[in-house]
């Protein structure tokens, strides 16, 4: 185990968390880059379904919501992971503390996967569905996708609330593997 900031740490020690250090910086700096360019072009898209009479058109912009999400949800996993590995194998202080902090006051936290936005785009992503008048097939199937994705959103908030103690958990096993 190398101690940040102490007398055991090696220049590729060093070097190693530097650069986690840098890559957590840079990843946590382009999610919310990411969910703003990619609801803007979820913003553009879909007002073009409103213009067509065809409600199986919907699924272009649902399919833009989703990929959005996706590189939003593997940005923060792989912040956290990183997080994690810096806290066991490093011992850093700054991902202890936060991690011991816990979450802020009740109303004062973010959500770091901006589930309620990306939820209420694929709400409104449903009304051109809706004002094409479809068939009730066309209504089932268009209702039941973005439904699917609703779900995905959640499911995917609940997983990465226990990410951080199943990664810790996972970081220490694997430190007391390697010291043995």
């Amino acid at each position: 185990m190398t101690k940040v900031g102490g007398d055991s740490v090696t220049k590729v020690a060093l070097a190693e968390y530097k650069a986690l250090r840098s890559t957590i910086r840079q990843r946590g700096s382009a999610r919310p880059w990411v969910f703003l360019a990619g609801l803007s072009a979820w913003a553009v898209v879909s007002l073009g379904t409103v213009l067509t009479s065809l409600p199986l058109v919907t699924i272009v912009p649902l399919l833009l919501l989703t990929a959005t999400f996706e590189v939003v949800f593997a940005l923060h996993v792989s912040v956290e992971r990183i997080g994690r590995y810096l806290q066991v194998f490093h011992e850093d202080r700054w991902e202890s503390t936060a991690m011991a902090f816990g979450a802020p006051m009740a109303g004062t936290g973010t959500d770091p996967l901006f589930v309620v936005p990306f939820a209420l785009a694929t709400v409104c992503n449903y009304i051109p569905v809706l004002l094409a008048e479809p068939v009730r097939e066309e209504l089932v199937a268009l209702a039941a996708l973005h439904l699917l994705f609703l779900l995905r959103l959640f499911v995917a908030r609940r997983a990465a609330k226990g990410q951080r103690a199943a990664d810790l958990d996972r970081f220490r096993l694997l430190l007391g593997q390697r010291d043995h």
